[in-house]
């Protein structure tokens, strides 16, 4: 099994390929790493020198220095100082037989396609050893990666960053509200109406309880606490789903954690039915939000 399976390289001022390894393995999750990674190189200008789109079988790592980015897809059981040793060698291998004039006055793709060769060989001799021939350049990659490690980057980011790029997203202030996403489902729908139904009892019981709290010398003004952010909670998982926002998935989660922390404080206040009642409906809430992806762009061309 081939653990690295494409080489590409890049010029980081606009994303003209410069080189490619030549394909021998078609299968469907390569492709779209592929598209992805072609995706990424038009806006690597926004990114940090290194970086790493992580996949289900596939991994997405890339190297950028001088003007030049170093990119590849890796199966991901390769080590990830190897993969970026790997890509040491390709940039010193890429810089050896090519000039920065060459690079900045290129005009059309894949000027250096004779490069591939070289790739292949870097490509055999990984996939063989697993790894560089010589330890120590993988032991400075090792210590390079623990000081400098890679930044993880989201797809989320690469669709929005190219938005930006290429003009779809407009970049002032509120752009982020402005960014389509896909038609709201019944299930949608269904756990709107589910969150608004709680955040009104979780209101309702909290201004309830307000004026007994002050009367019993404020004994009872956590459980008013737990109740209003509760409330706070259900206002902006309806918030999250309907509007596109940056780390979706993380303000998801930790919307999800105040949730169930809110009605475990509440438990002497609330039976089990209903516990689990406003338990499932944050859980639906964060699914949806998981799951609703950006809208194809392709749908908004009118060419």
């Amino acid at each position: 099994m081939s653990l690295i399976l494409f080489a590409f390289v890049v010029r980081v001022r606009d994303g003209l390929p410069l080189s490619a390894s030549t394909d021998f393995e078609h299968s469907k999750e390569l492709q779209e790493r592929k598209h992805q990674l072609r995706t990424i190189s038009k806006t690597l200008a926004r990114f940090p020198d290194k970086g790493t789109v992580k996949g289900q079988q596939l991994n997405i790592h890339f190297v950028s220095s001088e003007g030049v980015s170093y990119m590849t897809v890796c199966h991901c059981s390769l080590p990830i100082a190897k993969a970026f040793c790997f890509l040491e060698d390709l940039r010193w291998e890429f810089t050896a037989c090519s000039n920065s004039a060459a690079i900045a006055l290129a005009d059309r793709p894949y000027l250096f396609l004779e490069f591939d060769g070289t790739i292949q060989k870097l490509k055999q001799q990984y996939n063989k050893s697993g790894g560089p021939a010589l330890e120590v350049t993988l032991i400075e990659v090792q210590n390079e990666l623990l000081i400098h490690p890679p930044q993880v980057i989201q797809l989320e980011e690469v669709e929005l960053a190219n938005g930006i790029e290429n003009g779809h997203v407009d970049q002032s202030s509120g752009s982020v509200q402005n960014i389509r996403l896909e038609p709201v489902t019944a299930a949608g729908i269904l756990s709107l109406v589910l969150n608004i139904m709680c955040a009104s009892l979780n209101i309702i019981r909290g201004v309830h309880l307000i004026e007994y709290s002050f009367q019993d010398d404020y004994e009872g003004i956590w459980n008013v606490v737990a109740f209003f952010g509760a409330f706070v909670c259900c206002v902006c998982q309806c918030h999250l789903y309907l509007f596109h926002s940056a780390l979706k998935k993380h303000k998801a989660s930790a919307l999800w954690t105040a949730v169930v922390l809110c009605n475990l404080y509440l438990v002497g206040l609330r039976n089990p039915l209903q516990l689990m009642f406003h338990v499932a409906v944050a859980s639906l809430s964060t699914f949806l939000t998981f799951t609703r992806k950006l809208q194809d762009r392709s749908s908004d061309c009118g060419v």
